[in-house]
């Protein structure tokens, strides 16, 4: 390449930057001019927004103040800073001076303000001079502090602001809140979001949180009539029932202020009061007497079923209130009430009741149907007065009753011949007898009012020394100890040699009765009663020893005699019929003899107690069987038939066989003698009503009717031989069975004897019952 082409390159290059350059540089120019235009609009924007601040603060007339590293400037609101300047006495219209007043006027400005500029904690409060109150409100913006003063008017100073009135909405104890016409809360202090579970307003309103639907509808009630409203609602707060009144008031702009103020201990109060009238008027209605209350104005408040029923008028009638002086007249008219010629006085004096506030003594009413009431008239706590009826017709009864039986109890006991005094737990004596002063030889009037038993005693003494007996006869009276009241009784000796019996009775009331007796002559008719028992009683010994020495000296001959007898009719035809006759005549006395001995020997047991029977078994058929072979001889001589009627059912009975046969054959024997010869003597057994009877009957001569009613007393047979102990001793063992015997007899008719022997039954002598 030549020079030139060098050259030309080179000249283009140079040509070509310059071109660039000039390019760049009406580039660059563009821009700034385009960014110029930018920062003039945000100047102005600035500068109009500035102008509007401080437009809105003059209008508003605040004062914007920013404190830079300590020290105060004004931003705006010149005007308005000069208030605040004379709310707090200032000359000079600094900011720093007003904001050192600020601080001078209370250390809890001075807080405020040094967490504001040192933390950047917004504030909100007043602070209040000599001339005046000035509103601040403080915020952090970067490095900077600013305060917003705000000096306020006469009227306003004491209005809280909207931070402090919260504050205090908080307070009151209360939830509180604001809610919008549909019910939606707006705004709440921190018991309502507390009430609710809710962490803050925001909180709840995104959750649509709610203290009560009831509440909320009076809510929406209240926006809509422009009116107050409140209700009494039971909200469950905290896990407790409580009792809230929601009260709604309707504010500007158709919001609705909300409060609920907790009455649970008032509800509680007034529901327990409700309960306690309930059963207060519960129990006026069971109990017996009539009970009215009457209120101020004398109109019926309560009255209880009784009343009702005491003057019989109508339930209904009743319900309607009606006046007392309205009752009073019903009552006249129908004739329930006192008669009296003056009524208009007297009703004017029952009303007159309603003046006085002290208790009236009671009254007695008499009415005409013969009842008489206590009528108490009672102010009432409440205003107006109470009446209370009780019919004491009974009562007065009773007392009349008790009266008259205290007197006849005097009478009595003035007629007993014993000396009787009762003494009360207390010692005095209540009441006594006259043999009680005559007895104890005390005048009559020094017994007289309350005398205590000391005094008694002390007139007692002279005719009883012991005072050993005296105190324990106290401890009887005085001692409350069950086992020292017990009843006693005992025997002392007075001076003058008498025996006194004397015994303590304590008695329903709590009282102790006191008894004393002269027993002297009783003792000694005892001593004497005790000296003739030992006398018979040695009697009775001496005549068993009799009997039985006489029983047995006689029993040793007889059996000679009838051995003799009975060894001599052996010899048979060596002997003369009339000796053979003799003979038998001797063995028949002796025989009958023995058993006679035998009878006297049994009665004497009996009479003694001594007899002893020997229980078994006994079958009835066979022992009048036995009986009736035992006599079949002796009835065959002398041409009697002899019949036993049984029947196999009778069966068995319970005694002693021993005794069951001789009283057969006593009955037997006595009717084989009384029956004449071609007659006959049935035994017969039945069992009927519980009892087995066995009969003898004969058909002899009958027993004379005067006779019939001793034929079983002793000795009474004496005139058909013997000494008449066989039907006494009948009787005797029948009855030791527990039975009884009956005759039937007509004279000239035959006899017939009945033993009744029950089938179960009580043997005297302590032995097995009877029984089949």
């Amino acid at each position: 390449m030549g020079g030139s082409d060098l050259i030309l390159a080179a000249a283009t290059g140079s040509v070509s930057l310059a071109i660039c350059a000039t390019l760049w540089a009406v580039a660059q120019r563009r821009a700034g001019d385009a960014r110029a235009k930018i920062l003039e609009g945000q100047i102005d924007q600035l500068t109009a927004g500035a102008s509007a601040a401080r437009a809105s603060s003059e209008a508003f007339d605040c004062a914007l103040v920013v404190i830079d590293e300590g020290v105060a400037r004004l931003a705006s609101g010149e005007e308005a800073l000069a208030a605040c300047a004379a709310a707090f006495d200032l000359e000079d219209e600094d900011p720093q001076a007003v904001v050192e007043a600020m601080i001078g006027a209370d250390p809890d400005h001075a807080r405020r303000l040094r967490a504001l500029t040192e933390k950047g904690e917004a504030c909100a409060f007043e602070a209040r001079g000599p001339f005046g109150a000035v509103s601040v409100e403080g915020r952090a913006a970067g490095a900077q502090a600013w305060l917003r003063l705000t000096a306020l008017a006469a009227g306003e100073a004491a209005l809280p602001t909207a931070a402090r009135l919260a504050s205090f909405l908080d307070g009151v104890g209360e939830p509180a809140w604001i809610a919008a016409a549909d019910g939606s809360v707006q705004w709440a202090n921190k018991l309502w979001l507390e009430a609710v579970g809710a962490e803050s307003l925001a909180d709840a309103m995104a959750r649509k949180l709610s203290l009560d639907p009831e509440a909320d509808a009076l809510a929406r009630e209240a926006a809509e009539s422009g009116e107050r409203r409140e209700i009494v609602r039971r909200i469950t707060l905290g896990g407790r029932r409580r009792a809230l009144k929601v009260r709604a008031a309707p504010l500007e702009g158709g919001d609705v202020a909300m409060s609920a103020r907790d009455l649970t201990e008032a509800e509680d109060v007034r529901e327990a009061l409700k309960r306690h009238v309930a059963a207060h008027d519960e129990t006026l209605n069971h109990i017996a007497e009539a009970v009215a209350i009457f209120t101020r104005d004398r109109r019926l408040a309560f009255h209880n079923t009784a009343f009702a029923q005491l003057w019989s008028l109508e339930p209904a009638w009743l319900a309607e209130t009606p006046t007392h002086g309205e009752i009073l007249d019903r009552l006249r008219q129908r004739r329930r009430l006192p008669e009296t010629v003056d009524y208009a006085g007297w009703k004017a004096g029952e009303l007159a009741r309603y003046e006085s506030l002290k208790a009236q003594p009671d009254d007695l009413w008499s009415l005409p149907d013969g009842r008489t009431l206590r009528v108490v008239h009672q102010p009432h706590p409440l205003g107006g007065v109470l009446l209370l009826f009780s019919d004491i017709t009974d009562e007065l009864k009773l007392k009349s009753r008790y009266n008259a039986f205290i007197q006849v109890q005097q009478a009595t006991l003035d007629k007993l011949n014993d000396a009787v005094a009762v003494f009360g737990s207390d010692g005095l004596m209540r009441l006594h007898n006259d043999a009680f002063a005559q007895f104890w030889n005390i005048p009559a009037a020094d017994l007289e009012g309350a005398m205590d038993f000391e005094g008694v005693v002390e007139r007692c003494l002279p005719r009883l020394h012991d005072q050993v007996f005296w105190t324990e006869l106290k401890g009887r009276i005085a001692d409350p100890d069950p086992k020292a009241r017990a009843p006693a009784s005992g025997e002392a000796r007075t001076s003058d040699s008498r025996i006194v019996a004397w015994q303590s009775r304590p008695l329903p009331d709590g009282a102790t009765l006191i008894a004393f007796a002269d027993v002297t002559d009783t003792r000694r008719l005892e001593s004497a009663l005790a000296d003739r028992e030992n006398a018979l009683a040695e009697a009775e010994r001496l005549k068993r020893e009799f009997v039985g020495n006489v029983s047995y000296e006689l029993r040793t001959p007889l059996t000679t005699i009838i051995g003799y007898s009975e060894l001599l009719e052996r010899m048979g035809d060596a002997l003369p019929e009339r000796a053979r006759g003799h003979l038998a005549a001797v063995r028949t006395a002796g025989a009958q003899l023995g058993r006679s001995i035998d009878d006297v020997l049994d009665i004497a047991a009996i009479d003694s107690g001594e007899i002893a029977l020997e229980v078994a078994d006994v079958r009835v058929c066979e022992l009048l069987n036995e009986t009736a072979e035992r006599w079949s001889r002796h009835a065959e001589s002398g041409q009697i038939a002899l019949i036993v009627d049984c029947e196999d059912e009778v069966g068995l009975i319970r005694g002693d066989p021993k005794r069951f046969a001789q009283v057969l054959d006593h009955l037997v024997e006595n009717g084989v003698r009384q029956t004449p010869p071609q007659g006959k003597v049935t035994l017969t057994a039945r069992r009927a009503l519980g009892e087995v009877r066995i009969s003898v009957a004969d058909t002899g001569r009958g027993i004379p009717f005067h006779v019939q009613a001793h034929i079983f007393d002793r000795f009474v047979g004496r005139d058909r031989g013997g000494p008449g102990l066989g039907l006494a001793l009948v009787k005797s063992l029948v009855e030791l069975h527990g039975g009884w015997v009956a005759l039937e007899s007509e004279p000239g008719a035959g006899a017939v004897f009945t033993c009744h022997l029950p089938e179960a039954a009580h043997i005297e002598t302590g032995q097995r019952e009877l029984g089949l």
